[in-house]
């Protein structure tokens, strides 16, 4: 969706980069750059799931995390671990189950040999956190992740500890097995940036996949970033400008999720219970900046937006009965309002 004539736009865009500093970019062209070579070294380990890497990623250069969903054996670990060795972070996943405390993922405070409370720290102290299943334990644990998520911090025996930075969050949920979880609440779903959906590799990439994993060959994989590189290409991707109607055209897409508005079509007073909240376009803007960036664009347009309105929406919808007795799903609901 175009909306200025093609001259105009060129000199908007011209303005544009004529604002930032000469720096940014070149460090848009160097994010760029790293980015072609991250994806070309993830592939050395993952087939296919091209989607999949390019939301991951976006996740953690927006400073987001990603709740993900699919059945098992789908590679979300090895995934996960792959990403977070090329980025040369520190990666810790976490076995969620029912009987998992708060202070098995926070850290707890011990006796030492001298008599003194001493805290150890837990598995959350890292870069890269994989919560596997994060439906299969207690919400009270669920909401001690989902704290250190926002707060970037844990506070115990009344002490605060900051995180590692970056901190980036990737939750797994299995679909298909229900029986003994803990969905989490829309409002603890509203923490994730993305909603991740991965699903069956083609024929040929699954035969690639049987190729590669079932012989004694290993991948030996180079780290492309460090920790201060990614802190550095979060700050560039905030400072990234982005269009007045782009701004207009994200929040407005928000908006119109919310059933019973002004702005609401007749799709969404139909079929949605529940809209998505600010914090969604919130997400549009900065998922849009960091799609444009990594595509070679110093400043989002519409179709960056709508890039990442999907996987950012479809969480925060909540059909009613008649949605679901009519078939409407909500990438139907997404889709039809882009």
């Amino acid at each position: 969706m175009i909306f200025y004539p093609e001259e105009k736009k060129q000199l908007y865009l011209d303005k544009i980069i004529q604002n930032m500093y000469n720096t940014d970019v070149e460090a848009v062209d160097a994010l760029v750059e790293k980015y072609q070579v991250l994806k070309k070294e993830i592939s050395k380990v993952i087939v296919g799931q091209d989607d999949v890497v390019e939301q991951v990623l976006i996740s953690i250069f927006s400073g987001g995390h990603c709740l993900l969903v699919g059945v098992p054996g789908l590679a979300k670990t090895l995934l996960v671990n792959t990403i977070s060795d090329v980025l040369g972070l520190k990666f810790n996943r976490i076995q969620f189950t029912p009987d998992l405390m708060p202070s098995d993922i926070i850290g707890a405070e011990i006796l030492d040999e001298n008599k003194r409370f001493k805290f150890i720290k837990g598995p959350l102290f890292s870069n890269i956190i994989l919560a596997d299943e994060i439906n299969r334990t207690p919400p009270k644990t669920q909401a001690a992740l989902l704290e250190a998520m926002q707060e970037k911090a844990v506070t115990t025996a009344g002490q605060r500890f900051a995180l590692d930075k970056p901190f980036f969050v990737l939750a797994t949920q299995n679909p298909i097995e229900q029986e003994g979880t803990y969905p989490l609440p829309e409002a603890q779903l509203d923490r994730f940036m993305f909603n991740v959906w991965v699903d069956y590799p083609s024929y040929e990439e699954e035969l690639a996949i049987v190729k590669t994993t079932t012989s004694d060959s290993k991948v030996a994989l180079d780290h492309i970033l460090n920790a201060e590189d990614i802190i550095y290409f979060q700050q560039l991707i905030r400072r990234i400008p982005v269009p007045e109607n782009v701004l207009e055209y994200a929040v407005k897409l928000s908006t119109k999720t919310r059933p019973n508005t002004p702005d609401s079509p007749e799709i969404i007073n139909k079929y949605v219970s529940w809209g998505a909240g600010p914090r969604a376009s919130q997400y549009l803007v900065i998922g849009a900046k960091c799609h444009a960036a990594l595509n070679g664009k110093y400043s989002p347009d519409i179709e960056d937006v709508q890039a990442v309105a999907e996987p950012i929406l479809r969480h925060r919808l909540v059909r009613n009965y008649m949605a679901e007795a009519e078939g409407y799903t909500i990438v139907r609901i997404v889709k039809e309002l882009m």
